[in-house]
């Protein structure tokens, strides 16, 4: 069996933005016969109801919280004041999976293009016209993407993904969790700074 390091994720987790840039030098770092598998853990359900005042003021502490403990993360704040906030993440989770659906290539760049638009350009990825715009802008087919965005193949696609998470038994998000060639899982502590120390752990636990 090879090894895999699965990666739990939401597009629109604030703490997997924060992530991405020592993510990107942990993957950059691994060895080739290490397979990586994003999962798409989906945050929060379906949701056409405004975002309550209290939680988008929570979630403004936290933006704040992950710049105090990430240096160089940048969040563009006026998405709060140019939006109608929901909290509704598994519109933008199904977009990854439509995407890679016309494409295996377009998951990352999806992934990516939705975490730009929220935190660093002020748009809303809980909107469909959102999502579908990003699609068109990282060469989807926006048609077909749009007929899959919301269709029972969409959520049933997603829901096996969150089910995936749990077997896991990711807990939060972003989650690492390395499966060894013997088939053997470790949960693998998130560092958000230092990617040397997660690869030193995964080598331990493939020599476990």
């Amino acid at each position: 069996m090879s090894a895999t390091l699965y990666y739990v994720h939401d597009p629109m987790c604030s703490w997997c933005w924060g992530f991405k840039p020592a993510l990107d030098e942990l993957l950059a770092g691994l060895p080739d016969s290490i397979q990586v598998q994003r999962i798409l853990g989906g945050l929060a359900p379906d949701n056409d109801q405004p975002m309550p005042e209290a939680m988008q003021q929570m979630l403004q502490q936290t933006w704040q919280q992950i710049q105090a403990s990430i240096p160089g993360t940048v969040f563009n704040y006026d998405f709060w004041t140019e939006n109608q906030p929901r909290r509704s993440t598994w519109p933008s989770c199904r977009a990854v999976l439509a995407a890679r659906q016309q494409d295996e290539a377009l998951e990352v760049p999806m992934i990516l293009a939705i975490q730009q638009a929220y935190y660093l350009h002020a748009r809303n990825p809980s909107e469909t016209q959102t999502l579908v715009s990003i699609a068109e802008e990282i060469g989807c087919d926006a048609a077909r993407f749009a007929d899959y965005l919301h269709s029972d193949a969409a959520h049933k696609a997603l829901e096996a993904q969150r089910q995936m998470a749990q077997r896991l038994q990711a807990h939060g998000f972003p989650s690492l969790i390395y499966k060894n060639d013997r088939d053997k899982l470790y949960a693998i502590p998130v560092n958000y700074n230092q990617a040397a120390v997660m690869l030193q752990q995964i080598t331990q636990a493939n020599a476990a």
